[in-house]
């Protein structure tokens, strides 16, 4: 992968990152970092921002734009769209409400599945996040005090949510539905609504 490439994908996955920190992590000088990030923002990938520390000169962070957001795939998005379209103006609202009704039992059974053997939440969590990593989602868990924060960072089917945001309520719904009952779902982030990532906040019931 070539470091532009890279840059992206730790910008991507992480947030915003000091030159500094790519340059620990690459192996390369902060003054080589700075000449991509500088590179990059010419071409509209990259914005920064001058965060101020105790001590010392403001650290300058950087973050992608939105045309740097549109470097990662959106899976057949014009396609997607297109297909809901059509599904409307052939068979309505009622139809397209059929259609993602179709998609979210599929995917709940491949999910059930994967789960079947996952006898905590933590593990149930865990291949969750596998699954969602390997369908582009850029999926991670992380551990927080009072449960666990699924984080996706990256939507390969936004464009798609845009036009049809029963979309993403489905896909909640479908993390309710396989982990159970006892545990309660919440939305923290979310890409549709100007963030950039989604986080999904899960904890054990009162």
């Amino acid at each position: 992968m070539k470091t532009v490439d890279k840059i992206l994908h730790k910008i991507k996955r992480e947030g915003a990152v000091s030159a500094r920190v790519l340059a620990d992590e690459m192996g390369l000088t902060t003054m080589g970092i700075r000449q991509h990030l500088q590179a990059m923002e010419d071409e509209g990938l990259l914005d920064f921002s001058d965060i101020r520390v105790k001590v010392g000169r403001p650290t300058r962070h950087w973050s992608l734009t939105a045309e740097g957001h549109r470097r990662f795939a959106d899976s057949h998005g014009d396609l997607a769209i297109s297909v809901i379209d059509s599904v409307e103006s052939l068979f309505g609202e009622a139809g397209l409400k059929k259609v993602i009704q179709q998609r979210e039992e599929k995917t709940l059974q491949h999910y059930r599945d994967a789960l079947k053997d996952c006898h905590n939440l933590k593990a149930k969590l865990e291949t969750l996040a596998y699954l969602r990593e390997s369908e582009g989602y850029m999926a991670e868990l992380q551990e927080i005090d009072d449960g666990f924060l699924l984080i996706e960072n990256h939507c390969p089917i936004c464009q798609a949510a845009k036009r049809c945001p029963a979309l993403c309520k489905s896909e909640k719904n479908i993390f309710r539905t396989v982990l159970g009952d006892e545990y309660q779902v919440s939305r923290e982030e979310h890409i549709i609504e100007g963030q950039r990532r989604c986080t999904y906040k899960v904890q054990a019931r009162e």
